[in-house]
């Protein structure tokens, strides 16, 4: 009989510590956020006005948005400046919780990760040098242009040389690809290139604040090009996905996020609450 009960005892015991591994192991980012009280994001802090270093602090539209999820989450956030070959690759690797940087909605992505609600939007245009003579895209061909490596502008170049092609040239002379988009700009303006590849709301605002260095050229007609830029998480991460939406949600309701548009664009985008994502997607 005291076999029995002390097997019963040891049987017991062993499962509740396999029920409390399993809880362990079935609990989510988000609830492991709650869990610890911290909170870890990616950030490529080098693409203003999204998110950019000022003053040593990272700050920008990005910034704000963070901060309001962070509020919402209740929890002390850990934010790693990345480059952003590294971002996607850091997710997946679980090097911090989720991706608070925009990010291109692509097909390609969005049956890989779970994207949120859009909380910027930017099809892709050319910027030249402000003293540059050329007037339309045609007039890049056999010239060389840069973009940033890993972006979704990668592909767009592409078709920028298709549409050069179609219109009787040859195509660009050579798509250099750098390791941010503030690289591209240096070279812009050394002349190392002669154009920058990349989604308006970027350019719009450099060209803003340096109009004397820059200036717009033309949009770049892509085909396969999505233009709502957005933050992710892990594939299983979907719960705090859906937090993060709740969160972008209010603030595109309340008009929060278009007073952030103002604030770092001059300009509001208008945000779709549905429809953004392509099909099959996460």
């Amino acid at each position: 009989m005291n076999i029995t009960r002390r097997n019963l005892g040891l049987l017991t015991a062993a499962a509740t510590a396999t029920a409390m591994t399993g809880r362990a192991f079935a609990a989510t980012t988000l609830e492991n956020i709650r869990q610890t009280g911290t909170v870890s994001v990616g950030t490529e802090a080098a693409l203003p006005p999204f998110e950019f270093v000022q003053d040593g602090k990272i700050v920008g539209l990005g910034s704000d948005i963070l901060a309001e999820v962070v509020k919402a989450l209740n929890v002390k956030l850990t934010q790693f400046d990345l480059p952003f070959s590294g971002i996607l690759p850091g997710l997946l690797a679980k090097k911090f919780d989720f991706v608070a940087t925009t990010i291109s909605i692509t097909e390609e992505r969005a049956h890989k990760y779970a994207f949120t609600r859009p909380i910027a939007s930017g099809a892709p245009w050319i910027m030249k040098r402000a003293n540059d003579p050329m007037k339309s895209l045609k007039e890049l061909d056999g010239k060389v242009i840069g973009t940033q490596i890993a972006s979704n502008t990668v592909p767009v170049a592409d078709e920028l040389n298709q549409y050069l092609i179609a219109n009787g040239g040859k195509g660009v002379a050579e798509t250099k690809q750098y390791t941010s988009f503030a690289d591209c700009y240096v070279a812009l303006a050394n002349g190392e290139i002669d154009g920058v590849l990349q989604a308006l709301p970027g350019l719009a605002t450099l060209v803003k604040e340096k109009p004397k260095v820059f200036a717009l050229l033309e949009e770049v007609p892509a085909k396969n090009f999505y233009a709502h830029l957005a933050w992710c998480t892990r594939a299983e991460d979907t719960d705090l996905r859906d937090f993060l939406n709740t969160v972008i949600g209010r603030m595109t309701d309340d008009g929060t996020l278009y007073k952030l548009h103002e604030k770092w664009f001059g300009f509001v985008m208008k945000m779709p609450s549905s429809g953004y994502l392509p099909p099959n997607a996460i």
